[in-house]
């Protein structure tokens, strides 16, 4: 078992408290009326699964019940840097 550090909360929890909600970052379609089938499709189920750095969004679902971002290596599972929604990354990961 590993530790998390909620920024909302501003404490290390451990990781059972936790779920992780794919990858971070997703711009969402400017007129999703005008989107294609398949422009849609790939917006709602495609998304990057790198093997290194990668930026999650996770929710602290056994605390504050808050989202926020993880950037994570996806092969040693360190977490390199928390941050909350609408900040930016300060580590850049694979394919970002």
């Amino acid at each position: 078992m590993f530790y998390i550090y909620c920024p909302h909360c501003g404490e290390h929890r451990e990781e059972e408290e936790f779920h992780a909600k794919g990858q971070a970052h997703i711009a969402r379609p400017a007129d999703p009326d005008s989107c294609s089938d398949k422009e849609w499709g790939e917006y709602l189920y495609f998304r990057k699964n790198p093997r290194g750095l990668h930026h999650e969004m996770w929710v602290h679902a056994a605390g504050c019940r808050k989202f926020f971002n993880v950037t994570r290596d996806t092969v040693s599972y360190e977490i390199k840097e928390v941050y909350k929604i609408g900040e930016r990354p300060s580590v850049v990961a694979a394919g970002n």
